[in-house]
């Protein structure tokens, strides 16, 4: 029986991942809300698939910006959006969830699986499903056309968990046919907190902000990311680490995770920077034109935000998180800590160590 999937989210992420199970055999619904960022693939019915996966036509069953008419049918709903838009996708699903649907946010970002299911609940509390989340995206890609995607690099070992982690088993058997670099994680508090793009967005794009305002030619990760910008990145790295030894979660530094994500091996002297330098994975891929790109919008509320919440809950100094949050809200005038996900906003304000493990690894629901 061929299985049915909804991909949520028509970027980089969304087509190059949809275009992959369609060309593996799978029946892809493919959903974005807005009309305008289907209009090429609707003409053509589908992407061309390029770069270092699978390659060839990728045809859609269904190309809709109507999350129902997407999710219907679907034992598999792979969200590969913005984690901003997380929140937004839980609300418009929930009513129309049927039992038994598998829910992978690609990426979760930092406490996706929680804010996803704590509101679908909210909406529709009988609603019968599981959420789990991958630790990062599974490629480094790009939407290259109008109605074409470029897989640059597929990650070797992509840690998930479900919510609750006794459901991650299932979860993975969905999925490991057609993604085997897909990996088990203790739970989505690993998978959260070994959340690599709150490195390498945020500070980065901050810091290269001019070069992004006037629309300049570069590569984001092999020029943006420099011995300076190294330095900064390795004390944001440092604070990760060390609120996810304070929860007992298990992690791994930029480096460990580059290693083993990319295969390269590395120095133990090596920087961040030269750790980039070494491996080739991020090589081709441009900055951002926009200075309200997502490397900001989405990684400092749903990112940043969170991680320097839990470590001042745990009493561990963010500095350079604080930092780069605060930069953000001046540049962009807004106040991301209000538009995050915050412990309150996630419903875990107040919420002891001990229950929230107990919620994430046996869905014990937490007190109110």
């Amino acid at each position: 029986m061929t299985l049915r999937i909804a991909v949520l989210g028509a970027g980089n992420g969304g087509v190059s991942i949809g275009a992959f199970l369609s060309l593996k055999g799978c029946n892809v619904n493919l959903y974005d809300k807005f009309p305008a960022a289907l209009e090429d693939i609707r003409e053509t019915g589908g992407v061309e698939l390029k770069g270092v996966s699978l390659t060839g036509f990728a045809k859609f069953n269904r190309i809709t910006d109507n999350v129902t008419e997407a999710i219907e049918g679907c034992s598999l709903i792979m969200v590969v959006t913005p984690a901003f838009a997380h929140k937004e996708l839980a609300e418009k699903c929930a009513p129309y969830l049927t039992s038994g649907q598998h829910i992978i946010l690609n990426p979760g970002r930092t406490a996706g699986a929680i804010e996803f299911y704590k509101t679908v609940k909210k909406v529709n509390p009988e609603a019968d499903f599981i959420v789990a989340e991958a630790q990062t995206l599974i490629y480094a890609c790009r939407r290259s056309g109008p109605a074409e995607a470029t897989i640059f690099k597929v990650k070797k070992d992509v840690t998930l968990a479900a919510l609750p982690s006794t459901k991650t088993e299932e979860i993975l058997a969905d999925v490991n046919a057609f993604y085997p670099e897909f990996t088990k994680a203790e739970n989505v508090l690993e998978t959260s907190l070994l959340n690599i793009g709150s490195i390498f967005h945020p500070a980065p794009a901050i810091l290269n902000i001019a070069r992004i305002e006037a629309k300049e030619d570069f590569e984001y990760y092999m020029d943006g990311i420099s011995p300076c910008v190294s330095n900064l990145l390795e004390k944001i790295d440092s604070e990760r680490v060390e609120i996810a030894k304070a929860l007992g979660v298990k992690t791994l530094s930029v480096k460990e995770w580059l290693e083993d994500a990319y295969e390269v091996k590395f120095q133990e002297s090596d920087s961040i920077y030269d750790a980039i330098q070494k491996q080739q994975g991020y090589r081709g891929i441009s900055a951002p034109k926009n200075p309200r790109a997502r490397y900001i919008t989405e990684d400092v509320p749903m990112s940043l935000v969170p991680l320097a919440e839990i470590g001042h809950l745990l009493g561990i100094a963010t500095l350079a998180m604080d930092t780069v949050i605060d930069l953000a809200n001046i540049l962009h005038q807004v106040d991301y800590r209000e538009k995050g996900r915050t412990l309150r906003s996630l419903g875990i304000e107040g919420v002891s160590v001990e229950d929230l493990k107990k919620f994430v690894d046996h869905g014990v629901e937490l007190p109110e």
